[in-house]
């Protein structure tokens, strides 16, 4: 299995670092011809304007938006979050997103947090952090703050965090993207 990062601006090594932890191979992904040979792809926190700005730079937006709009497996922190959930580019998650939700860089916060399905809370590490309301019921909430703030989500082949899990040491949100790329495995193959 091999993973793709987007590698345009964010905690991309971060990301790879934990790939390496659940023993998967990572690629970076900075042109449309690095799209191929991956199984799922991770979109990392950082600016989403920016990162948005540079995906039509790179030309990358409309044959990444073709493959996750096709089934493709992709992984949304922060800034990723907000670009799967905005039309203007994935639009894949039926949401509204508040960008910079909890305030800030000043404002930025750590805290434990219960997720369905986890066993025990996830620390979670916010940074200028969105967060999603008027969740469609095709998606899945996975973790909320203040009970309307939804903060990890998952719509079939999307997963989605408000916070940096690539930040914690801890891989479960990575490993239950791994396992999501594994069941879509049987039927998917990317055509770029």
């Amino acid at each position: 299995m091999i993973v793709g990062v987007l590698n345009l601006q964010g905690a991309v090594s971060e990301h790879v670092d934990m790939l390496a932890q659940c023993q998967v191979e990572a690629k970076l992904i900075k042109k449309v011809g690095d799209l191929t040979g991956i199984d799922g792809i991770i979109i990392p926190g950082g600016e989403s304007t920016v990162i948005y700005k540079l995906l039509v730079q790179e030309q990358l937006l409309d044959p990444l938006k073709k493959l996750i709009h096709a089934g493709f497996p992709v992984f949304g922190t922060c800034a990723g979050l907000v670009l799967l959930t905005q039309p203007k580019a994935f639009g894949v998650l039926k949401a509204e997103v508040v960008r910079n939700g909890f305030g800030r860089q000043k404002d930025s916060f750590e805290q434990a947090i219960s997720v369905a399905g986890f066993d025990a809370p996830f620390h979670g590490v916010f940074i200028r952090a969105p967060y999603l309301t008027a969740v469609d019921e095709s998606v899945t909430v996975l973790a909320t703050i203040d009970d309307d703030k939804v903060i990890a989500a998952q719509y079939e082949h999307a997963l989605v965090t408000a916070f940096h899990p690539e930040l914690t040491g801890d891989t479960r949100f990575h490993e239950k993207f791994i396992r999501l790329i594994e069941k879509r495995q049987d039927f998917f193959s990317p055509n770029v």
